[in-house]
């Protein structure tokens, strides 16, 4: 579908959720959250898109570059090997038959002599390295915010860019100072999920994470499931590390190694145990809901006052299910019922 295309559809989709006032009254009706959920990521989408094209104007205003005057982004998005010649076969031999059809951006770096600062079009770059060949772009000015927001728009349209490379990508931009709305912008996603990312990508040391790799299949629950239990077991580190070192574990692909090492944390023997005879408070949005005490007769939970009836029912429908999927998800438990 053309980018022309897709905004017609956009405008079609905002108009059918109440974008735009229709010109013949019509009885009120109140969007549910989820179309206004929708509308408003149709909306940043072609906000974006809007911003591409501002950039992508006089284009025909493209220069060759030397690959080495063009510098690396300053905040990294993907695991390192994503550049390799084995991953860029069939764009090298692309470019090789076909030359580089799509020129990429950047931005002139001041005080660096003539050098720029690539922001999308790094695959291709890496590909005109390895022919070694100039590497055509588009030259603009952009603040960091633009830039980065640009460069994680490449990746969304692409879409390979996995969960924990997201993850990374996103606390890069914090520790680098950007705000939280620009994050949001180069994901193309909440605030809600932005901080979910940042806290599953703040429990691993980024040694770890190198070294188990972007894990394309291993997804947002996986990460999720690992961090907890991670930050659960006081030796996560310390077996992590020793496991990770094995050429065995090493030799395994990278959603491999990411099985392996939840695994190993997982190990009940690893795992500590619950302190006896300890309460814990369970607080969501400044509110406690329930207190959970912890004894040698048993682990008992209690809900307050502030709890309505109608969600301890709910809680009580799902428990089963619950009770099921932490089961499927949990290697040791799987491994026992296995043997029974």
């Amino acid at each position: 579908m053309s980018r022309k295309d897709s905004k017609g559809m956009f405008a079609n989709v905002l108009v059918g959720l109440g974008q735009e006032t229709p010109s013949v009254p019509t009885a009120t009706t109140s969007p549910s959250p989820h179309l206004l959920k929708v509308a408003a990521g149709v909306r940043q989408l072609q906000e974006r898109g809007e911003l591409a094209d501002k950039l992508l104007q006089g284009a025909d205003h493209i220069i060759q570059l030397e690959v080495d005057a063009v510098l690396p982004s300053s905040i990294r998005d993907r695991f390192d090997g994503a550049y390799d010649a084995d991953r860029l076969q069939d764009l090298v031999q692309s470019m090789r038959e076909h030359g580089q059809t799509t020129p990429g951006l950047v931005r002139p770096m001041p005080g660096e002599g003539g050098r720029f600062q690539i922001v999308f079009g790094r695959r291709r770059l890496a590909a005109a390295k390895l022919l070694g060949i100039k590497f055509r772009a588009i030259v603009r000015d952009l603040t960091d915010e633009q830039a980065i927001v640009i460069q994680g728009e490449e990746n969304a349209n692409r879409d390979d860019l996995s969960f924990i490379e997201k993850c990374v990508f996103a606390l890069s931009q914090e520790e680098a100072g950007f705000k939280r709305e620009v994050i949001c912008s180069s994901l193309a996603t909440g605030k809600s999920h932005v901080s979910e990312m940042l806290q599953i990508a703040k429990v691993f040391p980024k040694a770890v994470l190198t070294r188990i790799g972007a894990a394309p299949e291993t997804g947002r629950r996986r990460w999720a499931q690992l961090a907890e239990r991670w930050s659960a077991n006081a030796k996560a580190q310390a077996v992590t590390d020793q496991l990770l070192e094995e050429l065995t574990v090493q030799s395994l692909s990278s959603d491999d190694r990411f099985a392996a090492v939840l695994n190993a944390v997982s190990k009940a023997e690893n795992a500590p145990a619950a302190p006896a005879d300890r309460a814990q408070e369970v607080v969501s949005k400044g509110m406690t809901l329930a207190v959970v005490n912890y004894a040698k007769a048993g682990t008992k939970l209690t809900f307050t006052k502030a709890v309505p009836d109608d969600f301890v029912n709910y809680l009580l429908r799902r428990m089963e299910g619950l009770h099921e999927e932490y089961l499927d998800q949990s290697p040791q438990i799987a491994q026992n019922k296995t043997k029974l």
